[in-house]
C-alpha cells in the first residue's frame, strides 16, 4: 500500500526568498546552496541535510505513487483538541510526524523515527506522499554548514487479518525502539479540575488523605499531583516563576511533600518552566515577539542558550529536592512557538523571528530543553509533560499528558478532549510514554452519570488515571467507585482498543482485557459543543 523505503522522486527547497526543485543525483538532492541525502538503507531512509549555506526553512520531499481511495489518520504535534479522526483522503491536511492509511481491509503506516532534528509532517493524497521538513530556527531559515541527520522515515506493511489499531501499535513500536515507562500504573489525584489554582497546603493534604483511602491496602501507592497555584506570583491571569518559592497559602513545598508522604502518598507537583518574572538577563531572553497579554509582565526564556538551560535544570533539581517524585511540566510548546497545536497545521510558528542560537533547528533546541529537565531529576523521579511533543521527548518523559484539558464544570469538555484523545493516542501508550488522557473532574457541576463512565474506561484503560475530586461532590456511590476503579488502575492492563474509532470522534465501543464494554458519552440531546 505504501512504498517509501526508497530515495524520493522529487525535493525541493524552501528558502526565506522562495522555492527551488532540487536536481537530483543518484540519493542527493541540490539546489542555491542547498544539499540533501536520502539514503535506503535496511527498513528506513535515511534523510540528511549536507549543507544550508543559505536561508532554508524547509525540505519537502516527494514519493509518487498511485493511491486508491483510502481512510488516512494523522498524530498531533503536541496535545490533541477533540480534533482527531480517520478522514478520506485531504491532499492539504499535515499529518504531523506519522500517518496510517487503511482501505477498510487492511492497514499500512509510515512516519519518522523519534527525535528526528526537523518538525516533520505528511501529505497523502492519490497520487502519493510528501514529507515535509521543517529545518527553521523558530521563524527564520537555517544556515548550516556541518551534516545534520534530520529523520529517519519507516513503514509498516498490511498484515492480514490485523486490525487498524494493531497495525496502528506495530507502527508505533517501529517508530519508537526507545522507552522509558514507570515501574508501575501511575493514578492517583490533581486538584486542578475542581480548585481551578484556588487551593492550601491543608487543602492539598486533605485530598492526599482521602486518595490515600480511596487506595486502602494497594501496594502500588497514588500519586497527589499539586496543580498550578502553588508559585509565588500567581494571579490576574499570569501562572509563571520564579519557581524557587511558593505563596502564602504554600508556606514549604518541602514540609507538604513529607505530610504526603506521611498519609502514604507519593507527591507530585506542576510546574510552567519557560516563562518567569524574576530579573532574568537580556542574552536570555526569547526573541520572539509576543504580546504582552500573553505574558502578564513575564518573559519567555531561550532554551538555545546553555546557562537557561541549566537554569532550568536546576529548577527540576530544587522540585525533587523538596520531595516531589513526580514533575509535571506545563506549556512550553506555546511558550516557546506562541501557537498551540490546533493552530499550527503545516506552519508551527510565525516567520521572522530565531533563536539565540539560530545554528539548531527548533526541534534540536527542544530536544534540549526536555534533555535538561531529565538531567535535573534522579532515574526514579517521574516527568510528564503537558503541551510538550511526544515525538521528540519519547526516551526522556515518562509520562505525556496527550489531549487538551478535560473539566469539572462542563461534561462536554471532558467527552471531547478526553474520549477522543484517549482513543486516537492509545497507540502510543507504553511505546512513546504512558499516556494520560486526562482527569476526572468530579464535582457538582459534572453529572455523575458521566463521569462514572469515563473513571470507568480510564481504570480499565491501562493509562494513567487521575481524579480531582471536590469533598463535596463524593458520596458512598462515588466513593465506592473510587476505590473500585483505583484497584484496576494501581494495576497494569493491556491497553483499551476502541472498536468504533472508524466511524466516529468519540468512540464509544472498547475492548479491554476484562471483555468489551459499550458506554454512553451523549447528554440527552447529544453532544453540546457551546459548553466547552
Amino acid at each position: 500500500m505504501l512504498d517509501l523505503l526508497r530515495t524520493p522522486d522529487r525535493v525541493k527547497f524552501c528558502f526565506a526568498d522562495g522555492e527551488t526543485a532540487a536536481q537530483r543525483a543518484g540519493g542527493s538532492f541540490s539546489a542555491r546552496g542547498a544539499r540533501l541525502a536520502a539514503e535506503a538503507a535496511e527498513g528506513e531512509v535515511c534523510i540528511r541535510l549536507e549543507e544550508a549555506s543559505r536561508p532554508l526553512c524547509r525540505a519537502m520531499l516527494r514519493w509518487e505513487q498511485k493511491l486508491p481511495p483510502l481512510r488516512v489518520l494523522g498524530d498531533a504535534w503536541e496535545r490533541s483538541y477533540g480534533d482527531m479522526e480517520w478522514r478520506g483522503m485531504v491532499p492539504e491536511r499535515a499529518l504531523p510526524w506519522f500517518f496510517l492509511v487503511s482501505d477498510g481491509a487492511q492497514t499500512a503506516g509510515a512516519g519518522v523515527a523519534v527525535h528526528a532534528n526537523a518538525l516533520c509532517w505528511f501529505q497523502v493524497d492519490a497520487h502519493g506522499v510528501t514529507l515535509a521538513l521543517d529545518v527553521r530556527s523558530g521563524g527564520a531559515g537555517l544556515v548550516r554548514e556541518a551534516p545534520l541527520d534530520l529523520c529517519r522515515v519507516r513503514q509498516i506493511a498490511p498484515r492480514a487479518g490485523e486490525s487498524a489499531f494493531a497495525a496502528g501499535r506495530r507502527l508505533a513500536e517501529t517508530l519508537c525502539p526507545v522507552r522509558r515507562l514507570p515501574a508501575a500504573p501511575v493514578y492517583g489525584g490533581n486538584n486542578w479540575y475542581y480548585a481551578y489554582g484556588k487551593s492550601s497546603t491543608q487543602e492539598i493534604l486533605g485530598d492526599a488523605a482521602r486518595i490515600a483511602a480511596w487506595a486502602e491496602g494497594l501496594a502500588n501507592r497514588p500519586f497527589m499531583v499539586i496543580d498550578d497555584g502553588w508559585q509565588v506570583e500567581h494571579g490576574g491571569g499570569y501562572n509563571g516563576g520564579p519557581w524557587d518559592r511558593s505563596n502564602a497559602d504554600y508556606p514549604d513545598m518541602a514540609a507538604l511533600a513529607d505530610g504526603m508522604k506521611a498519609l502514604d502518598v507519593r507527591p507530585g507537583i506542576w510546574i510552567r518552566p519557560l516563562l518567569t518574572r524574576e530579573e532574568t538577563p537580556e542574552s536570555w531572553k526569547l526573541r520572539r515577539p509576543i504580546p504582552e497579554r500573553e505574558l502578564h509582565g513575564g518573559c519567555v526564556l531561550d532554551p538555545s542558550v546553555p546557562e537557561v538551560l541549566e537554569h532550568v535544570r536546576g529548577m527540576f533539581a530544587r522540585l525533587e529536592s523538596w520531595g516531589y517524585e513526580l514533575i509535571k511540566q506545563d506549556f512550553s510548546t506555546f511558550d516557546l512557538l506562541g501557537r498551540w497545536g490546533f493552530q499550527m497545521g503545516a506552519q508551527v510558528t510565525d516567520e521572522g523571528w530565531s533563536f539565540a542560537d539560530g545554528s539548531k533547528t527548533t526541534a534540536m533546541v527542544i530536544q534540549d530543553l526536555y534533555a535538561a529537565m531529565r538531567a535535573g531529576v534522579r532515574d526514579e523521579t517521574l516527568l510528564m509533560g503537558c503541551n510538550t511533543m511526544p515525538h521528540l521527548s519519547a526516551g526522556v518523559f515518562e509520562l505525556s499528558r496527550t489531549g487538551d484539558d478535560t473539566s469539572g464544570r462542563f461534561w462536554e469538555r471532558t467527552r471531547l478532549m478526553g474520549v477522543n484523545t484517549l482513543a486516537f493516542r492509545m497507540l502510543q501508550h507504553d511505546v512513546f510514554q504512558s499516556c494520560d488522557a486526562d482527569c476526572v473532574g468530579l464535582t457538582r457541576e459534572v453529572p455523575w452519570a458521566k463521569n462514572a463512565q469515563w473513571l470507568d474506561l480510564l481504570a480499565r484503560s491501562g493509562t494513567p488515571l487521575f481524579v480531582s475530586a471536590a469533598p463535596e461532590a463524593v458520596g458512598p456511590e462515588q466513593d465506592a467507585a473510587l476505590r473500585e476503579a483505583f484497584r484496576r488502575a494501581a494495576c497494569p492492563h493491556a491497553p483499551a482498543e476502541p472498536l468504533d474509532w472508524m466511524e466516529t470522534t468519540c468512540p464509544a465501543r472498547w475492548r479491554t482485557d476484562e471483555g468489551e464494554i459499550e458506554y454512553d458519552w451523549d447528554d440527552d440531546f447529544g453532544a453540546e459543543p457551546l459548553k466547552r
